[in-house]
């Protein structure tokens, strides 16, 4: 099992105030960007497509659902890293370090993914400012132009950290009885959003079985996509 990292609330603060802040149309106006919606549809899409096998594996679904709709993809996640910040202190003694890691590094995706999000957005304004649908070849104009093929693969490392800190998490002592018992004192609690986050990935990582594959397969995909599609080519999302 990984070890926490060290100063977990400072981080886990730090990535907290990132996410609402890149989330907050007042503080950061590309939000309003017309092409935001469509491209984030886009891309749920694309990554839908991509999934397309997991999705069909009875073993491999939960886990790649909860991807999805949790970790990947197009969905607001305000409320549950809002529930986040209200209770970092009581989370650090009730949740086990390694968990509260995993937490952290699902903010930072989530964080990440929307910041590029913007920059794509903004690239596609500047590209396309009069059309209204995407494609492969416009989407990979916009990507290059983006760039910094540094953080999307950063982006990459951090789909396979969070999914890897789910698994671990599962062999922790007692976590299934503890997510159990929270469960309605953190509904209670108005904290459902997080509850629910956590109970979810914990049952689709506890029906994977191997996740080691699971997730390896992903990252293969993911940066053989990255990688052709910062080389140009006609077919980035092909399915080898």
């Amino acid at each position: 099992m990984r070890p926490a990292r060290p100063d977990l609330h400072a981080r886990l603060a730090r990535r907290l105030a990132l996410h609402q802040r890149l989330f907050d149309p007042k503080r950061e106006p590309r939000n309003r960007l017309p092409w935001l919606k469509p491209l984030q549809a886009w891309q749920a899409r694309r990554l839908e497509r991509s999934f397309e096998a997991f999705l069909h594996d009875p073993a491999r679904r939960p886990a790649a659902n909860f991807f999805l709709t949790d970790v990947y993809g197009a969905h607001d996640f305000s409320r549950r890293d809002a529930d986040i910040a209200r209770v970092i202190p009581m989370m650090q003694r009730l949740l086990p370090a390694s968990l509260l890691d995993t937490i952290a590094d699902g903010i930072e995706l989530a964080a990440l993914s929307h910041a590029f999000d913007l920059r794509m957005a903004q690239a596609l304004e500047r590209l396309a400012p009069d059309r209204q649908a995407l494609d492969v070849a416009l989407y990979a104009r916009a990507y290059r132009e983006v760039g910094h093929p540094r953080l999307r693969a950063r982006q990459i490392a951090l789909i396979d950290e969070v999914g890897n800190g789910l698994a671990e998490a599962l062999r922790l002592p007692g976590i299934g009885s503890l997510l159990r018992l929270s469960r309605l004192p953190a509904r209670a609690a108005g904290l459902g959003a997080l509850q629910s986050f956590l109970e979810r990935g914990c049952a689709a990582f506890g029906e994977l079985g191997d996740a080691g594959d699971f997730l390896a397969d992903i990252r293969r995909s993911e940066t053989a996509a990255m990688r052709r599609l910062f080389a140009g080519e006609a077919d980035p999302f092909r399915l080898d």
